[in-house]
């Protein structure tokens, strides 16, 4: 089982992703909500590795999840360059837009509510592919 991590300084997106690679669960959770529902997550599922994104506030983030959760949890840091805009797509394809939204171009829809969720998902089918095994989500 694998643990996405998209981490930011206001929210965080977090997914798990299991065996077969299917998608088990994904949610945005406020930044100081992230540790306790890593936890969680960590006792409800076995996780094997967490994936998390390489910008931003990654150094920081690690090293606080390095502290924080398993010391045996193995942390891996994947590219997550252009995983907003990938999001955004993914997004719409998971959620395909109703009514009016329908005739708006995709490039110029905006998702309703936060997408770390999807960039968490991203992040974890970057590192399977890295590993050489493709995701089937995407």
């Amino acid at each position: 089982m694998l643990l996405g991590f998209d981490p930011g300084r206001d929210k965080c997106g977090l997914a798990v992703m299991g065996k077969q690679q299917q998608l088990l669960y994904h949610q945005v959770v406020p930044s100081a909500d992230a540790i306790a529902t890593l936890q969680q997550l960590c006792q409800q599922f076995s996780i094997t590795t967490l994936v998390m994104g390489d910008q931003t506030t990654a150094k920081k983030w690690k090293q606080t999840l390095e502290r924080e959760l398993s010391a045996s949890l193995p942390i891996v840091l994947v590219d997550e360059r252009y995983s907003s805009l990938e999001a955004r797509d993914r997004y719409w394809q998971m959620y395909p837009p109703t009514g009016l939204q329908r005739l708006i171009p995709q490039g110029m829809r905006e998702p309703p509510r936060p997408i770390d969720d999807i960039v968490a998902i991203l992040l974890i089918e970057r590192y399977l592919k890295g590993l050489g095994m493709e995701s089937k989500e995407g």
